[in-house]
């Protein structure tokens, strides 16, 4: 047998234990089986072209890893998507190319400004912090978890640069007014858009807003590559910087394993280096190594030919707990603007006076009876022992009082939509949330 026709036995092979795996899923048994909040969700087609990057053996950026970054870019409608090896490493890197030397007075430095909220994720403020700018916070709103547009302009100094913020659990902040705000004062806007993968807003995809925008590619999030990430953006001079810090800082555009591209490898000269340096180890920025690898490219390519699937599945399981909740008293649903059409990634409760228990009961009851629950991240990030090194009016600022901020992280938590998740699951944690409250208000 020749490598080709083994190859395709193996591969044949691999696909029919995929689909031997997914016909034993257990039963569900309500108030015995575990509800996770997100999950993995995969067939046959993910586990062959994880074999077959495997069995090529490249492990580093290769074929697939370009071929994941164009269907990227062209599903999203951007030039350029760099893939990186977490959401995390993604907002680093969105927010470093905007230190670049290149962009010249709009580059970002130590001590500028950039506007965000302390109601999120804390690997879109972390950035910032250790670089040594100065996140400053505006509120949000309640209802929605995003930011209130209205505290744009008192937040506003002459030395902001920036606005970075996360499209809450999928649902999009006011993209219009912010991206009005950021070219009103020639600010650049970072999108998170980790949680927000196929959401829109006025009919276009979120994360193509901003002058860069970034995915998460982790297990819980709207597809998955294991641990995986993206950077994208349509303005070239970005993605060039964007790709130099994301591979050690190099000048060289060369892909791996590729030499020359230029066509002026040991002929030009830079800095103060000899002349004909080579160019393949000459840095224009001081970088990271934020490179994926083949194999987890070759998942999210599977993945990504899945992702309008995935996106319809979450809309429709958002609206069957929306239905089957909202008219409970005790109980305030996510709301959404009318622009929005969110691939939700999880579905936010917030209690209201109402309430005859706290939010941490409510979330306990349901974890006793095995549904998963998870606070809004990290509530009002400025109250957390990481801040506690840092000064108010110096290493961070906020703009007005974070009132909102804090009455999500004191009344808020969220449960899961996943496309994933069954009807039966489903209904379950609306009957189990129902009657909790029925009880408490007898």
């Amino acid at each position: 047998m020749d490598e080709l026709s083994l190859k395709k036995e193996i591969l044949s092979r691999v696909e029919a234990l995929a689909a031997l795996r997914g016909q034993e899923k257990p039963p569900f048994v309500p108030g015995e089986s575990r509800i996770n909040y997100a999950g993995r969700v995969y067939d046959e087609k993910e586990l062959v072209n994880l074999v077959d990057a495997a069995l090529e053996f490249w492990l580093t950026a290769g074929r697939y890893t370009r071929e994941f970054e164009e269907k990227l870019a062209a599903y999203l409608g951007v030039g350029r998507a760099l893939f990186v090896n977490s959401g995390s490493s993604a907002n680093l890197l969105a927010f470093m190319t905007l230190t670049s030397p290149l962009l010249g007075k709009r580059r970002i430095e130590r001590g500028d400004e950039v506007i965000t909220v302390a109601a999120g994720f804390p690997t879109t403020v972390a950035p910032v912090v250790q670089y040594g700018a100065v996140p400053v916070f505006v509120d949000v709103e309640p209802g929605t978890a995003n930011i209130d547009v209205s505290l744009l302009e008192a937040a506003l100094s002459p030395r902001t640069k920036a606005v970075m913020l996360a499209h809450t659990l999928g649902n999009p902040f006011r993209l219009d007014a912010v991206k009005a705000f950021c070219d009103a004062n020639r600010l650049w806007l970072v999108e998170d858009n980790c949680d927000a993968l196929g959401s829109r807003y006025c009919g276009r995809l979120t994360g193509a807003w901003g002058d860069l925008g970034t995915s998460s590619f982790y297990p819980p999030h709207h597809m998955t590559t294991g641990e995986g990430g993206a950077v994208y953006t349509s303005d070239p001079l970005l993605a060039k910087i964007a790709l130099s810090m994301r591979d050690w800082g190099r000048d060289c555009s060369c892909g791996s394993g590729e030499d020359n591209r230029c066509g002026s490898r040991f002929t030009r000269r830079f800095g103060t280096l000899p002349a004909g340096y080579d160019h393949k180890y000459v840095y224009s920025h001081f970088g990271y190594n934020l490179k994926a690898t083949d194999l987890q490219a070759a998942i999210g390519c599977a993945q990504l030919d899945k992702l309008d699937g995935f996106t319809a599945a979450r809309k429709r399981n958002f609206e069957r707990l929306h239905d089957g909740l909202r008219e409970l008293p005790e109980l305030a649903l996510f709301e959404r603007y009318p622009e929005s059409d969110p691939s939700w990634f999880g579905f936010l409760i917030r209690l209201t006076p109402r309430a005859g228990f706290t939010r941490n009961e409510l979330a306990e009851h349901l974890e006793s009876r095995g549904i998963q629950t998870r606070n809004l991240f990290a509530g009002n990030l400025t109250r957390h022992p990481c801040f506690e090194t840092l000064r108010e009016g110096c290493d961070y600022r906020v703009a007005g009082r974070l009132a909102n901020t804090d009455e999500l992280m004191n009344n808020a938590f969220w449960i899961g939509l996943y496309p994933g998740m069954t009807g039966a699951k489903l209904d379950f944690m609306i009957e189990t949330i129902r009657n909790y409250c029925g009880g408490k208000s007898l």
